[in-house]
């Protein structure tokens, strides 16, 4: 079982862009020496900051470029047969722009896990920040889920929750967010290493020994 002592957790981190996320997740395995570890980073774009950022900590990385493929079915083969290689407990996707296969999902199934800048099921796709204030909402926030073929859907492991303030810019409810994208999913993985995270007979998450799965940004006299 993952997380157990006697067996590490193996965690596969798919990326598209700077990967901030995905230092996160790397920085609290390390930091609070969980037993588990990042194998790999894959990549659909070379450019990716994140690949260098990667090979600098000693993590192996693969660059798959979608370009190189006829259809999303064969991207989708070839990007899971990379990911296999390394054996992983969990893919882990953390700004990967890439719209993925019914097919590679089911393959992974109750492995992938995803985190979206919502609070889903509100604002499911892109421009989530643009949705949010067009919308007026008052809070604003990030969801780590299990991945379904629906896109940007599934069963909710952890939600994180920021203030929405007069004047805000998508760039700025985009920033404020971050520093909440990065607890949450750091959180998260680190119950999955544990092997804490199970779903229930109707595909909700349990996480066993947590009581609350809501994060909020802490105020600093201006919220």
């Amino acid at each position: 079982m993952p997380g157990t002592n006697s067996c590490r957790c193996r965690f596969v981190v798919l990326v598209s862009g700077r990967g901030s996320n995905m230092r996160a997740i790397v920085q609290t395995l390390r930091e609070r020496e969980l037993p588990a570890e990042v194998c790999a980073v894959v990549s659909s774009s070379p450019r990716a900051a994140a690949l260098g950022w990667a090979r600098e900590q000693g993590i192996a990385t693969e660059v798959l470029p979608h370009q190189d493929y006829a259809s999303r079915e064969l991207f989708d083969a070839a990007l899971a047969q990379a990911i296999e290689a390394y054996r992983p407990d969990y893919v882990l996707l953390a700004g990967f722009m890439r719209v993925l296969t019914t097919g590679f999902v089911e393959r992974f199934n109750g492995r992938l896990v995803n985190i979206h800048p919502s609070l889903l099921p509100s604002f499911p796709g892109l421009h989530t920040h643009q949705q949010a204030l067009a919308m007026g909402v008052q809070w604003h926030g990030c969801t780590v889920h299990f991945v379904t073929p629906v896109l940007d859907h599934g069963p909710i492991i952890a939600q994180g929750v920021v203030p929405v303030l007069a004047g805000d810019t998508p760039a700025d409810l985009a920033d404020r967010l971050l520093q909440v994208e990065h607890r949450v999913y750091g959180e998260v993985v680190g119950w999955l290493a544990r092997g804490q995270v199970t779903l229930d007979a109707m595909q909700r998450v349990q996480v066993r020994g947590v009581a609350n799965r809501s994060f909020i940004l802490p105020s600093d006299g201006g919220y």
